[in-house]
Parts: structure tokens; C-alpha cells; sequence
């Protein structure tokens, strides 16, 4: 199972993230990401994470050592929750892109093609 834990719900991804994610780790489910106040303190970050990695462990819990989280979006968020996990033997990635940009009249439009998946490591 990957648990999909960013703000791009995988009905969204392209046909070649959702094949990468099926294959390696079968049933993709979405777990939206939470809206972080400007305002909050890392403290609150933190306590945030917390719950998270709560509710991470509960949707794993077959203990499937195949299961993983993908992880991407405030970058407090992300650092610590990935610590938690890492620490909890969860393996956590983010999704690898290549951006593709062209101008036209001065508009630069991106797009991002999907690359791979890349773990997260503690350090």
C-alpha cells in the first residue's frame, strides 16, 4: 500500500506515477494533506505531525513491509513527519520530476513529468 500524503490526490497523476506507484507498492490511498497555518509555531508543526504519523499507522496497519507514505508539501511538516516515520521503520517518498518550461510572448508556462520515486533517509 502508499499512502498518499500530499495536496495532488492520485486520481490526478499522471498514467506513468500511478503505474510506478501500483507496481511497487500496489493499492494507492489518499490521505489529503493538512492545511498549515502560516501563523503556527514549529511546536504546533510538530504536534501536527504527530497525529499524523498516528493516523499513517493505523492505515498501515497490515504491516506490510512493502507499505510507504508519500510525503510532499510544507516543508516543516514534511521534515519531521518523515523523521517519525523513518524512525517508525515506515518508508517514506517524494515524487521526482522533470520540469519542462516554455515561454511564449513572454509567458513561461511549466509542466512537471513525473520521474521516479525517491526515498526519504535518516541521516
Amino acid at each position: 500500500m502508499l499512502i498518499n500524503l500530499s495536496n495532488h490526490p492520485s486520481a490526478n497523476w499522471s498514467a506513468e506515477q500511478k503505474n510506478a506507484a501500483e507496481l511497487q507498492y500496489g493499492k494507492i490511498v489518499d490521505l489529503p494533506f493538512p492545511n498549515i497555518p502560516a501563523e503556527w509555531d514549529a511546536e504546533e508543526v510538530v504536534e501536527l505531525a504527530n497525529d499524523y504519523l498516528r493516523r499513517c499507522e493505523r492505515l498501515l496497519d497490515n504491516g506490510d513491509p512493502a507499505s510507504a507514505v508519500h510525503l510532499a508539501g510544507e516543508p516543516v511538516f514534511c521534515f519531521v513527519l518523515a523523521q517519525l516515520l523513518l524512525k517508525a521503520g515506515v518508508i517514506c517518498l517524494v515524487s521526482t520530476t522533470e520540469r519542462i518550461v516554455s515561454e511564449d510572448n513572454g509567458t513561461k508556462t511549466s509542466v512537471f513529468r513525473f520521474n521516479r520515486f525517491r526515498k526519504y533517509l535518516l541521516t
